[in-house]
């Protein structure tokens, strides 16, 4: 179970972290165009050291069956996430339409997901999260991508094979099942690398959040959405997994991934696909901003749900 003390301290670090990023755009010190590779830096580097290094535990049948239970219960998650955007916006305009649909297929979970799942359920609370992503980062370059595109086929299929998460994610499984040892210098450089995660993925999102526009913060569809993404979501995952069963560790880093905001490729899609970006940027601050605030709630719940 979660220590909150834990929570409070991991939610104030990420809060300054994401400020720094924030203030250092606004000063100019970290230019506003870095977003790119910032991100390219997390995606291609930080984030497969850190799915790595989390794969580096000693292997047991017990982490084997729960890798499996989780990688299942992401697969429904995800699942249910691309039914939920006909669902819960059926009635919105195409270009907001677009940037909802992504925001609910594909959540922060990578960037802000695994540092949280990390800090508050340790390396085999990393493992699980590194496990769950799997689903979700193939829904989010083919399903994802077609919320703006349309687009269909081998890009999409050769577009998720080479993804560096999931490749980090199979090397990861290769480590951990043959309980193979990396060089020692190696190992240290990845698990360097690793702790490097929550810093980066935070001022990347500082960064983000400080070319957002006042004026998409509070648009009812930002709110509805914030709801849903935040609250809603994550409140069904945690009922469906009560209702199966599932073990108490797995239930909750279900649960807290599955509350995480929109993910911050939907700002940068929706620019590069001539998607609504302003509404877009909108979303990704203000359900940033909230998640610091429900995530808590969600430790809360699941402590009074859960025992």
């Amino acid at each position: 179970m979660v220590d909150m003390n834990t929570l409070l301290d991991l939610q104030i670090t990420i809060f300054f972290l994401m400020m720094a990023g924030y203030l250092l755009t606004k000063m100019k010190i970290i230019p506003a165009d870095a977003r790119k590779g910032l991100s390219g830096l997390l995606i291609n580097f930080v984030l497969p050291c850190n799915i790595i290094a989390s794969f580096m535990i000693e292997f047991n049948r017990s982490i084997l069956w729960d890798c499996m239970i989780i990688l299942l219960v992401s697969v429904c998650i995800q699942i249910f996430a691309s039914v939920a955007g006909q669902l819960f916006y059926s009635k919105k305009d195409p270009g907001k339409l677009a940037v909802l649909k992504y925001g609910t297929i594909a959540s922060n979970a990578g960037f802000m997901g695994n540092p949280i799942a990390e800090g508050l359920y340790g390396v085999q609370g990393l493992l699980y999260a590194s496990i769950y992503l799997i689903p979700q980062r193939i829904v989010m370059w083919s399903a994802g991508i077609t919320c703006f595109t349309g687009a269909r086929g081998k890009n999409v299929l050769k577009k998720i094979c080479t993804h560096p998460c999931i490749i980090a994610v199979i090397i990861g499984l290769i480590l951990m099942i043959g309980q193979f040892s990396l060089p020692s210098g190696l190992e240290q450089a990845i698990r360097t690398s690793s702790n490097c995660t929550t810093a980066v993925s935070m001022v990347t999102i500082g960064n983000i959040l400080a070319e957002t526009h006042k004026s998409d913060l509070l648009k009812k569809e930002n709110l509805w959405f914030c709801l849903v993404r935040l609250i809603i979501f994550p409140l069904i995952v945690l009922a469906g997994c009560m209702l199966a069963g599932i073990g108490q560790l797995v239930t909750e880093v279900s649960v807290v991934l599955a509350g995480m905001p929109a993910a911050a490729t939907t700002a940068i899609l929706a620019a590069t696909y001539d998607g609504d970006s302003s509404f877009a940027a909108g979303v990704v601050f203000l359900s940033t901003l909230l998640s610091l605030f429900t995530i808590p709630m969600l430790c809360v719940i699941m402590m009074q749900v859960l025992g």
